[in-house]
């Protein structure tokens, strides 16, 4: 096996953990934005003893985090060169891609056209078409589902078209036919939607349970990414939480599901423990879900702190030769108007045991700078996109 300056790499993505508005954050409506200084404005502090010493101070005024002078990890911060401000740009972003054309999102629902031709493909009529959570509309419309046998389709403020039906009124099997006649549909450029996801449940009124059913309908990446050419070169690429929905399961070789950013932790803490060389890739899914798109700053600014607390575990079982890369995918300001994502720089923290000299990495103009380092440090082939700063981590 090659020489590899680090064996094995823990990327987290903290998801919607912006750091300030991004030079064309008034291009997205997103001027003032900024998602960590406005949490900490907003708790009258953050506790985050780890974060801090990692460096996290230095990258932005954080109240509450103070600037270390001996930070223990690299540090800076990255601009988004694709054009949009969801989950799937972002990520696919750090993993050398640029995406010019945004995903689209549907804050006010879907076209009447798109639906009326699912109507009538499916033979269904549709209820519900808003933005909502996938527990809150079965207790609004699961009732009448079950009643009409009409489709309960909704969205969030990703990407998605979600279908959901009571699996004793829509077989399985019809469930998914929809569904992959929707994933047909929406190809179309005017609605290029990144997920359908199909969405089963069971039970009587009030007391309705999703199933383990679900099945996702994404869109694949439009070209390879870091992870396939590290599949490809026979290196383990392990998912923990929604990375493997995020790529279709492009270029991964194990996959675990998370149901919370601490079950998140645990999974990572985990994978310390084993023996595997190549990448461990975490979204930590909470902070955007739960608070951000629900404008939540208390309940983020927990989360925060949560997450912060339990960096030591992961500093402890970290080996000599392990590289920990802490960042986030997109901007979420709790503080701001409306309940999308914001467009933000988002920071980076790069933490070794071995590192002597941390100091500030050159401001990134994509996150691709993540994947080129990744691609340089296994040796495969790099992505089109991305500066590698693996020379820089000494």
């Amino acid at each position: 096996m090659p020489a590899y300056k680090y064996n094995r790499v823990f990327l987290i993505v903290m998801d919607s953990v912006g750091i300030g508005e991004a030079p064309d954050a008034a291009d997205f409506n997103d001027e003032g934005a900024n998602t960590l200084g406005h949490i900490a404005e907003h708790m009258n502090g953050l506790h985050m003893p780890n974060m801090a010493k990692l460096g996290l101070g230095l990258i932005g005024d954080i109240k509450g985090v103070e600037k270390t002078e001996h930070p223990l990890a690299y540090y800076g911060k990255m601009q988004e060169a694709s054009n949009g401000k969801d989950t799937m740009t972002g990520h696919w972003e750090i993993m050398g891609l640029y995406i010019d054309k945004p995903f689209k999102v549907f804050p006010e629902g879907f076209p009447d056209e798109l639906l009326q031709e699912l109507e009538k493909r499916s033979g269904r009529k549709i209820i519900g078409n808003k933005p909502a959570s996938g527990t809150a509309i079965l207790d609004e419309l699961g009732q009448e589902h079950m009643e009409t046998g009409a489709l309960i389709v909704y969205t969030s403020a990703d990407s998605v078209l979600q279908i959901a039906a009571h699996e004793e009124v829509v077989p399985l099997e019809e469930l998914y036919r929809i569904c992959e006649t929707a994933r047909e549909l929406t190809l179309d450029p005017k609605y290029m939607v990144g997920r359908i996801i199909a969405r089963p449940f069971v039970g009587e009124p009030g007391q309705f349970k999703r199933t383990p059913n679900r099945h996702d309908y994404a869109l694949k990446p439009f070209d390879r990414t870091v992870m396939n050419e590290m599949k490809d070169s026979g290196l383990d690429v392990i998912s923990i939480g929604k990375i493997s929905d995020i790529y279709d399961g492009e270029g991964i070789t194990s996959s675990r599901r998370t149901v919370s950013n601490m079950d998140g932790m645990d999974k990572v803490i985990d994978t310390l423990g084993e023996d595997f060389t190549g990448l461990s890739f975490a979204n930590l899914v909470d902070f955007d879900a739960l608070f951000g798109h629900r404008r939540d700053p208390e309940g983020y600014g927990r989360a925060l702190e949560e997450f912060d607390a339990r960096l030591p575990e992961v500093f402890e079982k970290m080996k000599e030769d392990d590289l920990l890369i802490i960042t986030a995918d997109h901007g979420n300001d709790p503080i701001h108007h409306g309940t999308d994502h914001t467009r933000e720089y988002v920071p980076i923290l790069a933490y070794s045991k071995k590192h002597q000299k941390a100091q500030m990495l050159p401001l990134a103009d994509t996150f691709a700078d993540i994947g080129a380092t990744i691609a340089d440090n296994f040796q495969t082939n790099k992505p089109k996109y991305g500066k590698s700063f693996l020379s820089l981590l000494q």
